[in-house]
């Protein structure tokens, strides 16, 4: 399977302004063959070619004087912008016949676009030094903190700017299925949500983090902050910087805690299984903030690559399956049940259940996983009271449907 790995770029001055000057010209170059190419379907004629636009765009561009400055940075580096383009027209028409999810059509590139990014092939020359630098055509040596040892040699590499202002270098390497963990007993299912980041269903419950909720309070000064500043002013890119790198740093604290715990989960269980949850019409309702911050798409994609690398098992259940309203005791479906209700009885079998675990031991048996139901049962029901020495709760309604105030 191919991976991809990414690691902290520290250029120097010059460095920097040699990287920009790469990014600027990729831009133009990648510009300038979407409007050749708008230009021929407004006419009615075909597209250019890659071939001729790359022979237009950049080797008789080099000669103008008003594109001279493009002989400044790597060839390599303009024709892989060319061969982006064609990339993102493919998976346009693919996404209107069907293949693959709703993209737009491709669109002009800005240079105050928050992430910027350059490619480097073999025929680049680029290299890794004796002393562990990024050796980069017209760049120089870039000093490069590795966290770790690169599978098998890389024939690529993309040099990323984030809208924070840090650089990274990623390759994507090849690995072979060598790391394939010894066979492991338990199996599990996850029920994914807000309060409860993950709850498994051997009984397992995991508190959500909610990194941006925490982070609320600095991150609006810093954002009002930003808003007081005048347009285009020098305060007001430090006041973005700002934001960005605030930004940053929850997204890096949110990605370690998701790829410590699906390591976690995929090391120590056979097989894995998942609700497929529609996170982008949940995104749409009141609950978007909190959606977006538990970061559900990102973690469970993490799940299936891991456990693909590892030798695991990971299914995904459909999004209609009742899993909340489903006994794992007796398989009866009890029928839907507002969110403030956490645990209910069973109207066939009496057993006092756990939502959020009950659906967990569900998801595990429609994905066909052995796992024991045992651990959705909260308590056996207890023996209705009299009226008269029942109690109420505070909001005039029971906490725990089918079971009469108490």
């Amino acid at each position: 399977m191919q991976l991809r790995y990414s690691f902290r770029l520290y250029p120097n001055g010059p460095q920097r302004v040699a990287l920009a000057r790469a990014f600027g010209c990729a831009r133009v170059v990648y510009n300038d063959a979407l409007r050749a190419r708008e230009t021929a379907r407004v006419a009615g004629e075909p597209f250019p070619k890659t071939g001729d636009l790359s022979k237009l765009l950049i080797t008789e561009a080099k000669k103008t004087s008003e594109r001279a400055w493009l002989g400044e940075v790597s060839t390599v580096v303009l024709q892989q912008s060319l061969r982006d383009l064609d990339a993102a027209y493919r998976n346009f028409f693919d996404s209107l016949k069907g293949k693959r999810p709703i993209m737009g059509a491709p669109r002009f590139k800005s240079k105050k676009d928050n992430r910027q990014a350059v490619r480097f092939t073999a025929n680049a020359r680029w290299r890794i030094t004796a002393g562990g630098d990024l050796s980069l055509p017209k760049v120089g040596d870039v000093r490069v903190k590795w966290s770790r040892t690169l599978p098998s040699t890389p024939s690529t590499v993309t040099v990323i700017k984030d809208a924070a202002g840090r650089y990274f270098c990623s390759f994507v390497v090849k690995t072979e299925p060598d790391e394939v963990l010894a066979p492991v007993a338990p199996e599990v299912g996850i029920d994914l949500g807000l309060r409860h980041f993950a709850v498994l269903s051997d009984g397992t419950k995991l508190d959500a983090p909610r990194f941006l909720r925490r982070a609320e309070k600095k991150l609006r000064k810093a954002q009002r902050a930003l808003g007081r500043k005048a347009k285009e002013s020098k305060n007001r890119g430090k006041a973005r910087l700002k934001v960005a790198r605030a930004h940053a740093r929850l997204a890096d604290a949110r990605r370690d805690f998701h790829h410590q715990l699906s390591t976690k989960i995929i090391r120590e269980n056979q097989a894995v299984a998942v609700e497929d949850l529609a996170v982008k019409g949940l995104a749409r309702t009141r609950l978007a903030k909190s959606i977006h911050d538990a970061g559900w798409s990102q973690f469970v994609a993490l799940l299936e690559y891991k456990a693909s690398r590892y030798g695991r098992t990971f299914t995904r259940i459909g999004r209609y399956e009742p899993t909340s309203q489903v006994c794992s005791q007796c398989d009866v479906k009890d029928g839907p049940k507002p969110l403030r209700v956490r645990i209910w009885e069973c109207s066939a079998c009496g057993a006092v259940l756990d939502r959020d675990i009950n659906a967990a031991v569900n998801i595990a048996k429609a994905a066909g996983l052995a796992v024991s139901a045992c651990g959705a049962q909260v308590r056996r029901a207890f023996m209705p009271a009299q009226r008269g020495e029942s109690g109420t709760h505070r909001d005039g309604q029971s906490a725990v449907v089918g079971i009469p105030h108490r």
